[in-house]
Formats: structure tokens, sequence, C-alpha cells
């Protein structure tokens, strides 16, 4: 699979631009803030209508216009698909594929695949649970993409269950009718991301293992292991996939807090509030690993991602956003000869020296709001 043309309108910084894209590696090499990035973004966006850098869509529109229009021809064996994505704050979006409507925006999530490193991965080491649940459910539905509508019904209901659980805050006594419909409800849709995120992480495994041990290689000798273990917020057998049995421990764990979630007034069971514990060798890599181990780690997460992609259909295409410049030399060679078998792979830096020769392959020159090929 790779991207064969990317053509943008009021996306970012860009008015308009269009750009032909081949297989192989290709390079874009601009300074900070001439828009390099912008041009993956939008591309990964296009494969998984989630940014890596933003959490709305108000900041993907160009200063002054009113929405933005992203569009990739995609060739997959011999048929290509024209995919376009019209983002409107504040409204709902609209898909098309070979310029006939989609239903719903989220029926174009995996069409196109993609798997992006950025500067940001390091946060998947060091940041938040939020960061390493939101780096499990982009892979989900990447792989899955029906889960995205589970996701979403699962959003749905914790905002309703909380407002209702607000409005009781602190009234233990108080019994609100509603409330167990939407205990069963999140139980429901909870547990069928609780399973399928245990059951990713089994799939991922060893790929990270052998991941780890390769990107490691250059710098850390003694490659201890790597794991990735998932931590629910409720006491669960680490054995359990079954997603009946999961729906009912979540059902009783959630009876069983609910004097201290009306006293608080917020949901406190549920995969909302799970985590994933990284060690490498027998220590928490948070808090623990050096900054070159929690790098390392990071793009073992992505590379194991592409690996499971690939596993299961064609290669996605691979983002390297702007990470060679946080990378020591040892590592940059080594992901460059991770990657380098990949059918596309787009690179952005800064500096071209930082690119790696296996993958300067194409060049594009970016600055001024003009993508010029080198």
């Amino acid at each position: 699979m790779h991207v064969s043309r990317l053509t943008l309108h009021d996306f970012r910084s860009y008015d308009t631009v269009e750009i032909d894209l081949e297989p192989g590696a290709t390079a874009f090499i601009g300074s900070n803030g001439q828009g390099k990035t912008n041009l993956v973004e939008a591309i990964d966006y296009l494969s998984r209508l989630d940014s890596h850098r933003v959490s709305s869509d108000a900041p993907l529109i160009r200063a002054g216009a009113e929405r933005a229009v992203v569009r990739a021809d995609v060739v997959k064996g011999d048929r290509t698909a024209l995919l376009e994505l019209e983002i409107t704050p504040g409204k709902a979006n609209r898909a098309r594929i070979n310029r006939g409507a989609l239903p719903r925006t989220r029926d174009l999530i995996g069409v196109l695949r993609t798997v992006m490193f950025s500067p940001e991965d390091l946060a998947l080491v060091k940041g938040d649970p939020s960061d390493r649940r939101r780096f499990l459910d982009s892979l989900l539905v990447l792989r899955t993409p029906r889960l995205a509508g589970v996701r979403g019904d699962y959003d749905r209901v914790l905002k309703q269950r909380n407002t209702l659980l607000k409005s009781a805050r602190g009234r233990r006594n108080v019994e609100i009718a509603t409330l167990d419909i939407w205990d069963d409800n999140l139980a429901r849709t909870g547990a069928e991301l609780v399973s399928t995120r245990l059951l990713l992480l089994d799939a991922l495994a060893p790929h990270l293992a052998e991941a780890y041990v390769r990107v490691a290689a250059a710098a850390a000798p003694d490659r201890r292991d790597v794991t990735a273990i998932y931590k629910p917020s409720l006491d669960l057998d680490p054995d359990l996939r079954d997603q009946e049995a999961i729906r009912v421990a979540l059902l009783d764990e959630i009876a069983r807090r609910r004097g201290d979630e009306m006293d608080r007034g917020i949901s406190l069971v549920g995969p909302h509030r799970d985590d994933v514990t990284l060690t490498i060798g027998e220590l928490p890599a948070k808090g623990y690993a050096s900054h070159g181990e929690a790098w390392s780690l990071a793009l073992a997460l992505r590379l194991a991602s592409f690996e499971l992609l690939r596993e299961d259909d064609d290669d996605p295409v691979l983002i390297l956003d702007d990470v060679f410049a946080e990378l020591d030399q040892g590592r940059r060679q080594q992901l460059a000869e991770l990657v380098g078998d990949a059918e596309q792979v787009l690179v952005t830096a800064a500096v071209a020296d930082d690119v790696p020769e296996a993958l300067k392959g194409h060049r594009f020159n970016v600055a001024g709001g003009e993508v010029v090929r080198d």
C-alpha cells in the first residue's frame, strides 16, 4: 500500500498543495515551521481520523478558512482508490471514496493504514495512562475498524453516566432511576474494549520484544527483555479474555464502588481508567528508564505496531516525523535498517544530513508554503 498523490486545500498552513509520491523512501526537508509535518499529518489523519499533534479539528483548518479538504490517491496492488475528507469544525466531517459519499465518516478508517513515529511518542513511555490508552485504541481501530463505533459508544455512555453521577454528587441516599441502565451499557461496551485491548497486547508482545532487541542493539548490548502488561481498573485474572466474564466483573466492581462514585460525581471503573505498564528488565520503564532506553522502547512500540499490521494485511505507510533529530547516530542507523523494506516510508527532517542514507530516496524541499521536488 502506498499514497501516490496528496492534495490539500486549506489544511494547516497550506492554501492549496498537490504532490505526487512514489513507493520507497521520500524525505521532506525544511526548517521548523515551514509545513513539512503538516503534509504527513494529513496522510495520517486520513488513515485514523485522529491527529498526533492536537485533540480537536479546529487547528487543522488554515486561518481564515471555514473548512479543509484532504485528498489522497491510495494504491493497493493493482487498484487505486481516491480518498477524500472534508473537515469542518463544529459540524460533521464528510468522507468519500472514489467520489462516493460514505454514510459515516468513520467508515474511512483503515482504508489507508499508517504507522507514525514522532517526538510525541516519548509520552508512550513517560506520559500519562491516557497516552498509552490512545496508542492501544488507535491500533485496535486500524486492525478492526468497527471498533471505532464501540469506542464512540463507550465515550457517549461514559459522558451520560458522569452527568448523572455529578447531579447526585455527595448524596448517597439518592436513587437515580436510570443509572442502572447506564451501568449495564458501560459494562457491555467497556468489556468489549477491555477484551480486545488484552488480545491486542497478546498479539503485540512477540513483535515488541523482538523490535526492542533490534532497536536497542546499537546502544544496549545487554538487550534486556521488555513487556507490556495491561492494568485494568479492577482486579481481573491476568489470563481472562472472555468478554462476558469481563462484563460481569465490571458490573460487580461498579456496584461495589457506587458510593465512591456518587461522592465524587465521576465514573471510577472502566477502560477509561486502565493503563499499560511497560517494563525493561525487571523495572517499570516509567521513572526508571534512561532517555535512550525510553526512546528505544517508544520506537519498538511503533515498529511492533507496523509488524502486526503487516502481518494482517499489506504494509502500512510508515511516517517518520522529525524523529532522527531526537536519536543518536546508532539508533538512527538501526531504525533506518529496520524500516528500509517497507513499501512506502515518508520522512520529515529539518536538516538533510539527519536522514540516514538508506532513507533519503526521493526528496522535497519545503519552505514558504511551497513543496518543491529536489
